[in-house]
């Protein structure tokens, strides 16, 4: 598989400069991150949530990081928890399962970013497969995520 057409266009209407780095297919961002020889903190990767009311956000956030509900919710005023799989898989239905690519303006959904992001020279993020990862350089990150909320709602997870 390659990247999405859907994500493949936002990425170009909106001349996001990025290069694709291939992988031994894995099945979880630790595996990508040592197949592709990148830090796990520097892979990002996508939350989907909802809130009482069926509104969606997806947050992004390192893939050495774990979200914290509480710490969101509290900084969002809101309620949100994690959506059904079944749902993200209908939502991202053009991606393997389990490499939704954390780029939510691509997928019509609200986002909000960990700011532990925000000072990385590159980001690398799940392409829509489990074979290729997305790399983008902080400036190029910056001007996608430029319409996101960024708040500080996870911490990092000792692998």
């Amino acid at each position: 598989m390659t990247i999405p057409t859907r994500l493949h266009q936002y990425l170009t209407q909106h001349h996001i400069d990025y290069h694709t780095v291939q992988h031994f297919h894995s099945s979880s961002s630790i595996g990508s991150a040592i197949s592709a020889n990148v830090p796990l903190n520097n892979i990002a990767k996508a939350v989907l949530l909802e809130d009482h009311q069926g509104r969606n956000v997806m947050a992004v956030l390192p893939a050495s990081n774990k979200i914290s509900l509480s710490a969101l919710n509290e900084k969002m005023h809101a309620s949100y928890r994690l959506m059904k799989e079944q749902e993200v898989y209908q939502m991202f239905n053009d991606c393997e399962h389990g490499a939704i690519p954390p780029i939510g303006d691509a997928y019509n959904m609200n986002v909000v970013c960990e700011k532990q992001l925000d000072s990385l020279d590159f980001i690398y993020l799940e392409a829509g497969d489990h074979e290729t990862l997305i790399r983008l350089d902080k400036q190029s990150y910056n001007r996608m995520m430029c319409q996101s909320k960024h708040l500080n709602f996870s911490h990092e997870v000792y692998h």
